[in-house]
């Protein structure tokens, strides 16, 4: 094998080959994100009644996530073709007023009538990490994926930007980070212009039996963490006992983040800021029931199993060449 590898022109030749290796492991619809195997999945419960916003929880976030956040390379590739968005998060990343690459948890807030009285409501929001996740289901070059416990993470190094997973996303929670990943060696003025970035529910602490970080810090147990199936029927035992509301129960089919408040989500919704990484809190019909995306989905699915062998190779081609030039230099 030549000592150097054009980055280019191995993802050209090297698809083909990757190809064999991912038939034996092709994403599929019914694989990991399924109602069928919800019983194996975690579940979040938010008291919200209990929230004080002390954001307590956004730091927590921020400092687990410090090493994975992105650091892009200045200036950007011109995109082609040019109506393709630059989004450029990398100066402003002190933003905790919405969901950003760099704050992948923010708190929204409603001031709503509560028996009579005015009060605030404070909603920590952040993925919402759905049973059966249209942006895994979705993704044309297999960078999302669902661990059988039901969180759904964004594989940093084999994601394109092409923000397929926000578009397919009811609430739109995945966010871009322009100049950094895998479309900078590939096809810098075609590819998808950055990498998308969500709260991945600290999957890496959570498989060492850890809690999630913004769980662990909150001084006033918001959010409990359990199987699915326990974490639903506490939330309706909690909505009796407060004559209350879930939310997450069935939304998108279904997801791991439930919501419990003592108002009618319509009312909260109502009273939110919504827009650009600030979701809303209405009523969100399954994605994955759409026949489009259901077709779709069948579709992407043996490209996205190719397409994700193809980067892992070329990643693990890329880190041998460079040990090859770090012990050159040593």
């Amino acid at each position: 094998m030549p000592e150097s590898i054009s980055r280019r022109s191995f993802l050209k030749g090297g698809i083909a080959a990757a190809g064999s290796a991912a038939a034996l492991a092709l994403p599929s619809v019914a694989v990991g994100g399924t109602a069928a195997g919800s019983e194996n999945q975690l579940a979040t419960l938010l008291d919200i009644s209990k929230c004080i916003g002390c954001g307590s929880c956004v730091v927590a976030c921020r400092e687990t996530n410090n090493s994975k956040f992105p650091e892009p390379e200045k200036p950007f590739p011109k995109m082609y073709p040019p109506r393709v968005p630059v989004e450029d998060w990398s100066d402003k990343r002190d933003v905790t007023d919405r969901l950003t690459p760099y704050n992948l948890l923010y708190i929204q807030e409603a001031d709503v009538d509560v028996d009579g009285r005015k009060e605030r409501i404070n909603i920590p929001r952040r993925c919402m990490h759905c049973v059966n996740p249209p942006c895994v289901n979705l993704c044309p070059w297999g960078a999302a994926r669902q661990h059988k416990n039901g969180i759904s993470r964004i594989d940093y190094d084999s994601c394109l930007g092409g923000a397929k997973c926000s578009t397919v996303c009811p609430w739109n929670i995945p966010q871009r980070q322009t100049g950094v990943g895998l479309y900078l060696d590939v096809m810098p003025a075609f590819a998808g212009n950055g990498v998308m970035y969500k709260c991945d529910r600290c999957y890496d602490r959570v498989a060492k039996g850890k809690k999630p970080a913004c769980i662990e810090a909150c001084p006033v147990n918001v959010q409990q963490i359990g199987p699915r199936k326990e974490i639903i029927e506490r939330a309706h035992a909690l909505a009796a006992e407060i004559d209350g509301y879930v939310y997450g129960e069935n939304e998108n089919g279904g997801t791991n983040t439930i919501y419990v408040s003592p108002v009618p989500f319509e009312k909260l919704d109502a009273a939110i800021e919504k827009g650009p990484g600030k979701p809303h809190l209405a009523d969100a019909a399954s994605a994955m029931d759409n026949a489009d995306n259901l077709t779709a989905a069948i579709i992407i699915a043996p490209f996205a199993g190719i397409a994700a062998a193809a980067t892992k190779l070329y990643r693990f081609m890329k880190s041998g060449e460079s040990e090859k030039r770090q012990g050159g230099a040593s």
